[in-house]
């Protein structure tokens, strides 16, 4: 939960950051996030969480 919560917060950051630099129009942000609650609810869902999942395990693997 705490990973998708981080995933999602990261996500809007970066939506308001190209928002704001003029190069995603609202009607593009809105039309992304109605594809997003669309894409969720298909049989492919739970592959794109695995995948998201075995990302941020890799990312958070790394040490410096």
């Amino acid at each position: 939960m705490i990973l998708s919560m981080s995933g999602v917060v990261l996500l809007g950051i970066i939506v308001f950051l190209f928002f704001r630099k003029d190069g995603l129009k609202a009607s593009h942000a809105c039309v992304s996030a109605l594809f997003g609650f669309y894409l969720a609810s298909t049989a492919i869902a739970p592959s794109i969480k695995a995948g998201g999942e075995s990302l941020a395990g890799l990312l958070g693997g790394i040490k410096f």
